[in-house]
Protein backbone atom coordinates (compact mmCIF):
# COMPACT_ATOMS: atom_id res chain seq x y z
CA UNK A 1 0.00 0.00 0.00
CA UNK A 2 2.98 2.22 0.80
CA UNK A 3 4.64 1.91 -2.68
CA UNK A 4 1.15 2.46 -4.38
CA UNK A 5 0.69 5.57 -2.08
CA UNK A 6 4.37 6.54 -3.26
CA UNK A 7 3.71 5.86 -6.87
CA UNK A 8 -0.03 7.84 -7.00
CA UNK A 9 1.97 10.79 -5.26
CA UNK A 10 4.62 10.62 -7.94
CA UNK A 11 2.14 11.08 -10.51
CA UNK A 12 0.22 13.28 -9.07
CA UNK A 13 3.92 15.69 -8.54
CA UNK A 14 4.37 14.77 -12.24
CA UNK A 15 0.59 15.93 -13.97
CA UNK A 16 1.35 19.06 -11.66
CA UNK A 17 4.81 19.81 -13.04
CA UNK A 18 3.42 18.87 -16.96
CA UNK A 19 0.39 21.55 -15.77
CA UNK A 20 3.38 24.03 -14.72
CA UNK A 21 5.33 23.52 -17.82
CA UNK A 22 2.53 23.85 -19.98
CA UNK A 23 1.28 27.33 -18.27
CA UNK A 24 4.48 28.90 -18.82
CA UNK A 25 5.04 28.09 -22.75
CA UNK A 26 1.36 29.65 -22.81
CA UNK A 27 2.57 32.69 -20.96
CA UNK A 28 5.92 33.11 -22.64
CA UNK A 29 4.38 35.28 -25.37
CA UNK A 30 2.96 36.94 -22.89
CA UNK A 31 6.13 37.79 -21.00
CA UNK A 32 7.30 38.84 -24.56
CA UNK A 33 4.67 41.08 -25.12
CA UNK A 34 5.30 42.79 -21.85
CA UNK A 35 9.22 43.02 -22.07
CA UNK A 36 8.25 44.91 -25.86
CA UNK A 37 5.59 47.37 -24.20
CA UNK A 38 8.56 48.40 -21.54
CA UNK A 39 11.01 48.76 -24.30
CA UNK A 40 8.54 51.03 -26.18
CA UNK A 41 8.90 53.70 -23.54
CA UNK A 42 10.49 57.36 -24.39
CA UNK A 43 12.24 59.80 -23.56
CA UNK A 44 10.68 63.14 -24.29
CA UNK A 45 12.49 66.32 -25.27
CA UNK A 46 9.87 68.77 -25.26
CA UNK A 47 11.30 72.47 -26.51
CA UNK A 48 9.02 75.42 -26.54
CA UNK A 49 8.60 78.50 -27.96
CA UNK A 50 7.66 79.90 -24.61
CA UNK A 51 9.32 80.66 -21.28
CA UNK A 52 6.28 80.60 -19.29
CA UNK A 53 3.03 78.95 -20.89
CA UNK A 54 4.17 75.80 -22.52
CA UNK A 55 6.08 74.66 -19.78
CA UNK A 56 4.29 75.76 -16.88
CA UNK A 57 1.28 73.91 -18.71
CA UNK A 58 3.26 70.32 -19.69
CA UNK A 59 5.04 70.10 -16.83
CA UNK A 60 1.75 69.62 -14.57
CA UNK A 61 0.83 66.39 -15.99
CA UNK A 62 1.45 63.15 -14.12
CA UNK A 63 4.01 60.75 -15.39
CA UNK A 64 2.30 58.12 -17.61
CA UNK A 65 5.31 55.50 -16.63
CA UNK A 66 3.71 53.31 -19.05
CA UNK A 67 4.55 54.89 -21.82
CA UNK A 68 7.16 57.78 -20.76
CA UNK A 69 10.56 57.08 -18.81
CA UNK A 70 11.76 60.45 -18.89
CA UNK A 71 11.14 63.72 -19.74
CA UNK A 72 12.39 66.86 -20.40
CA UNK A 73 10.65 70.50 -20.85
CA UNK A 74 13.01 73.27 -21.86
CA UNK A 75 11.56 77.13 -22.81
CA UNK A 76 13.74 78.56 -24.95
CA UNK A 77 12.53 82.18 -26.56
CA UNK A 78 12.91 80.90 -30.00
CA UNK A 79 10.42 81.05 -32.32
CA UNK A 80 9.39 78.56 -35.46
CA UNK A 81 12.94 77.53 -37.92
CA UNK A 82 15.24 78.77 -34.94
CA UNK A 83 13.73 76.97 -32.25
CA UNK A 84 13.84 73.50 -34.37
CA UNK A 85 17.68 74.36 -35.03
CA UNK A 86 18.56 74.35 -31.42
CA UNK A 87 16.79 71.71 -30.64
CA UNK A 88 18.68 69.73 -33.29
CA UNK A 89 21.65 71.61 -31.65
CA UNK A 90 20.26 70.18 -28.06
CA UNK A 91 20.21 66.72 -29.29
CA UNK A 92 23.02 66.37 -31.13
CA UNK A 93 24.77 67.84 -27.46
CA UNK A 94 22.94 66.20 -24.92
CA UNK A 95 19.77 64.28 -25.71
CA UNK A 96 20.67 61.96 -28.41
CA UNK A 97 18.01 59.02 -27.17
CA UNK A 98 15.46 61.47 -26.38
CA UNK A 99 11.98 61.60 -28.96
CA UNK A 100 12.10 65.73 -29.66
CA UNK A 101 8.50 67.61 -29.42
CA UNK A 102 9.27 71.23 -31.11
CA UNK A 103 6.47 73.41 -29.18
CA UNK A 104 6.20 76.93 -31.35
CA UNK A 105 3.61 79.32 -32.74
CA UNK A 106 2.47 81.04 -36.30
CA UNK A 107 3.40 83.99 -35.06
CA UNK A 108 1.80 85.72 -38.11
CA UNK A 109 2.27 89.44 -39.18
CA UNK A 110 0.70 90.86 -42.78
CA UNK A 111 3.72 93.13 -43.38
CA UNK A 112 6.26 90.37 -42.98
CA UNK A 113 5.78 87.22 -45.26
CA UNK A 114 9.14 85.81 -44.03
CA UNK A 115 7.97 84.46 -40.46
CA UNK A 116 4.67 82.49 -42.60
CA UNK A 117 6.58 81.53 -44.54
CA UNK A 118 9.50 79.99 -41.64
CA UNK A 119 6.24 78.21 -39.79
CA UNK A 120 6.23 75.84 -42.80
CA UNK A 121 9.84 75.40 -43.35
CA UNK A 122 10.04 74.70 -39.19
CA UNK A 123 7.69 72.24 -39.88
CA UNK A 124 9.14 70.19 -42.88
CA UNK A 125 12.61 71.02 -41.25
CA UNK A 126 11.39 68.77 -37.81
CA UNK A 127 9.71 66.49 -39.81
CA UNK A 128 13.05 65.49 -41.82
CA UNK A 129 15.18 65.44 -38.47
CA UNK A 130 12.31 63.15 -37.11
CA UNK A 131 11.17 65.55 -34.43
CA UNK A 132 7.73 66.15 -33.59
CA UNK A 133 5.51 69.61 -33.97
CA UNK A 134 2.99 70.63 -31.53
CA UNK A 135 2.31 74.05 -33.61
CA UNK A 136 -0.56 76.74 -33.02
CA UNK A 137 -1.53 78.62 -35.63
CA UNK A 138 -2.02 81.78 -34.30
CA UNK A 139 -0.54 81.01 -30.56
CA UNK A 140 -0.48 78.30 -28.16
CA UNK A 141 -3.83 79.89 -26.08
CA UNK A 142 -5.78 78.85 -28.91
CA UNK A 143 -5.16 75.14 -27.56
CA UNK A 144 -6.65 76.09 -24.14
CA UNK A 145 -9.73 77.98 -25.95
CA UNK A 146 -10.86 74.47 -27.33
CA UNK A 147 -11.48 73.44 -23.86
CA UNK A 148 -14.51 75.68 -23.61
CA UNK A 149 -15.83 76.22 -27.57
CA UNK A 150 -15.77 74.67 -30.62
CA UNK A 151 -14.04 77.84 -32.92
CA UNK A 152 -13.93 75.73 -35.84
CA UNK A 153 -10.73 76.69 -37.66
CA UNK A 154 -11.67 80.38 -38.47
CA UNK A 155 -9.10 83.16 -38.26
CA UNK A 156 -8.90 84.55 -34.54
CA UNK A 157 -6.33 86.98 -33.83
CA UNK A 158 -4.28 86.49 -30.47
CA UNK A 159 -5.05 89.52 -29.22
CA UNK A 160 -8.54 87.93 -28.37
CA UNK A 161 -7.65 84.80 -27.20
CA UNK A 162 -6.97 86.17 -23.00
CA UNK A 163 -10.32 87.70 -23.02
CA UNK A 164 -12.19 84.35 -23.76
CA UNK A 165 -10.01 82.30 -21.82
CA UNK A 166 -10.52 84.57 -18.61
CA UNK A 167 -14.43 84.64 -19.70
CA UNK A 168 -14.69 80.29 -19.46
CA UNK A 169 -12.05 80.55 -16.32
CA UNK A 170 -14.25 82.99 -14.10
CA UNK A 171 -17.60 80.82 -15.07
CA UNK A 172 -16.10 78.07 -13.58
CA UNK A 173 -13.92 79.73 -10.51
CA UNK A 174 -14.41 84.05 -10.53
CA UNK A 175 -10.90 83.54 -8.45
CA UNK A 176 -8.82 82.42 -11.71
CA UNK A 177 -6.95 84.51 -14.27
CA UNK A 178 -4.89 83.75 -16.74
CA UNK A 179 -3.01 86.30 -16.63
CA UNK A 180 -1.73 87.97 -19.75
CA UNK A 181 1.67 89.28 -18.76
CA UNK A 182 3.11 86.33 -17.04
CA UNK A 183 1.30 83.34 -18.58
CA UNK A 184 1.87 81.64 -16.53
CA UNK A 185 -0.57 78.07 -16.12
CA UNK A 186 -0.85 77.94 -12.64
CA UNK A 187 -2.69 74.58 -10.74
CA UNK A 188 -6.09 75.92 -10.46
CA UNK A 189 -5.82 76.95 -14.52
CA UNK A 190 -4.31 73.24 -15.16
CA UNK A 191 -7.55 71.69 -13.09
CA UNK A 192 -9.93 73.52 -15.15
CA UNK A 193 -8.65 72.71 -18.38
CA UNK A 194 -8.78 68.91 -17.03
CA UNK A 195 -12.24 68.90 -15.60
CA UNK A 196 -15.16 67.80 -16.40
CA UNK A 197 -17.81 69.25 -18.30
CA UNK A 198 -20.85 68.93 -17.16
CA UNK A 199 -22.85 68.99 -20.47
CA UNK A 200 -21.13 66.13 -21.47
CA UNK A 201 -19.35 64.08 -19.12
CA UNK A 202 -16.15 64.07 -20.98
CA UNK A 203 -12.94 65.94 -19.57
CA UNK A 204 -12.65 69.40 -21.37
CA UNK A 205 -9.17 67.98 -21.97
CA UNK A 206 -10.64 65.37 -24.32
CA UNK A 207 -13.74 67.69 -25.87
CA UNK A 208 -10.26 69.89 -26.31
CA UNK A 209 -8.71 66.72 -28.57
CA UNK A 210 -11.45 65.88 -30.14
CA UNK A 211 -12.30 69.12 -31.44
CA UNK A 212 -8.36 70.18 -32.67
CA UNK A 213 -8.08 66.76 -34.29
CA UNK A 214 -11.58 67.19 -36.04
CA UNK A 215 -9.97 71.00 -37.43
CA UNK A 216 -6.47 69.31 -37.98
CA UNK A 217 -8.21 66.74 -40.40
CA UNK A 218 -9.61 69.46 -42.67
CA UNK A 219 -6.57 70.42 -44.19
CA UNK A 220 -4.12 69.06 -45.97
CA UNK A 221 -1.21 70.16 -44.82
CA UNK A 222 0.92 71.19 -47.52
CA UNK A 223 1.50 75.00 -46.56
CA UNK A 224 0.42 75.15 -42.80
CA UNK A 225 1.09 79.04 -42.77
CA UNK A 226 -2.47 79.01 -44.37
CA UNK A 227 -4.31 76.89 -41.43
CA UNK A 228 -5.82 78.74 -39.35
CA UNK A 229 -7.15 78.37 -37.00
CA UNK A 230 -5.31 75.11 -35.84
CA UNK A 231 -3.38 73.71 -33.36
CA UNK A 232 -0.99 69.68 -33.01
CA UNK A 233 -1.19 70.63 -29.37
CA UNK A 234 -3.61 67.74 -28.89
CA UNK A 235 -0.88 65.07 -30.29
CA UNK A 236 1.88 65.68 -27.59
CA UNK A 237 -0.74 66.05 -25.22
CA UNK A 238 -2.79 62.56 -26.42
CA UNK A 239 1.35 61.14 -25.27
CA UNK A 240 1.27 62.92 -21.84
CA UNK A 241 -1.81 62.18 -20.76
CA UNK A 242 -3.57 59.27 -22.73
CA UNK A 243 -5.96 58.13 -20.36
CA UNK A 244 -8.87 60.36 -18.69
CA UNK A 245 -9.00 59.46 -14.77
Amino acid sequence: MGQRTNKKELESIERQLHKQQKQLRRNQPLLEREDATINQKEKLLIVCEGTNTEPTYFEQFRFPSATIEKRKIIGTGYNTLSLVEYAEDLKKAKYKDYKVWCVFDADPKPDNPEQLANFNKAIFKADKLGFECAYSHQAFEYWFILHFEDHQGLPMHRDLYYAKINKYLKQINPKVIYDKDSKIVTEDIFNILLGIDIKNGKTRKQIAIERASKIYDKYDHLNPAKEESSTTVFKLVNILSPDDE
